[in-house]
């Protein structure tokens, strides 16, 4: 069975038990839903960026575990000082060891953009994304169709909340509409779990000029940064990378650091 599905098959019993336990109602009561979201966006687009979208993820379906240990707090406040652009939070329990309290503590010691990565595919975990202090949410092209993702990205932009669009391949470009605000290219291949950028570069020249992109996993130097750099790329997702170091945020300001030289 294909991973993402396995995971969304998962998930879907989860998120109907979770609605029953706290209903939106409850959610909108959250001190961050009413809170204006912080843009991702416009971090990315900003003069002398390093454009790292650091995150934070403690295990995953292909390696197991990663930094069974690590802290939230410490970690997302060491990638911010250490000159990252934005952060992700998994908030996955069961596959990627992550939950929902992890991007809340994150949001709370952090002024930075934070994406919510998870395997969204209901307009209640977009609520809930809002009440536990996301900016912007991740949308996966490969399960979902069209409609929903027009469905799903319509209902978090009346909530104000910024939409990232995940793209595995050029016949997913379709499924991008008015409300994506930028589109990520995930550089692993789903059924062999390899990873390359040349992904990244091969849909790049597919892409509507005027979108914001992203390249997502495989980046392991700063020269990977530049070759993407030059494919029109401004974001880039760096997980295991940093999380597997004992220190990530020093991982994170090591490579920023060669970045800048």
């Amino acid at each position: 069975m294909d991973i993402l599905k396995k995971i969304i098959d998962y998930k879907k019993p989860v998120i109907e038990e979770r609605k029953e336990l706290i209903p939106i109602k409850l959610l909108e009561k959250s001190i961050y839903f009413n809170t204006p979201v912080v843009s991702m966006r416009e971090y990315l687009l900003r003069e002398n960026a390093s454009g790292i979208i650091a995150e934070f993820k403690k295990k995953s379906p292909s390696k197991g575990d990663i930094n069974k240990y690590a802290d939230v707090e410490d970690v997302t406040l060491g990638y911010m000082q250490a000159g990252a652009s934005a952060l992700s939070v998994l908030t996955d329990e069961h596959f990627f060891g992550g939950k929902n309290e992890d991007l809340t503590k994150a949001r709370k010691y952090n002024f930075c953009p934070i994406l919510r990565k998870d395997f969204i595919f209901d307009d209640y975990q977009i609520y809930e994304a809002k009440s536990i202090g996301a900016d912007i949410i991740l949308l996966i092209a490969e399960v979902l169709t069209k409609d929903q993702i027009l469905q799903l990205s319509s209902t978090a932009k009346r909530l104000g909340l910024e939409v990232l669009l995940e793209l595995h391949n050029t016949n997913q470009i379709s499924k991008i509409n008015d409300n994506i605000d930028i589109v990520g290219v995930n550089n692993r291949n789903l059924k062999t779990f390899e990873v390359s950028i040349e992904n990244s570069k091969s849909i790049a020249q597919s892409l509507p000029d005027d979108m914001l992109r992203i390249s997502e996993s495989g980046i392991s130097s700063a020269n990977d940064i530049l070759e993407l750099k030059e494919y029109g790329y401004h974001g880039f997702l760096i997980g295991e990378r940093f999380m597997k170091a004992p220190r990530p945020h020093e991982a994170c300001k090591t490579l920023i650091d060669s970045l800048k030289k």
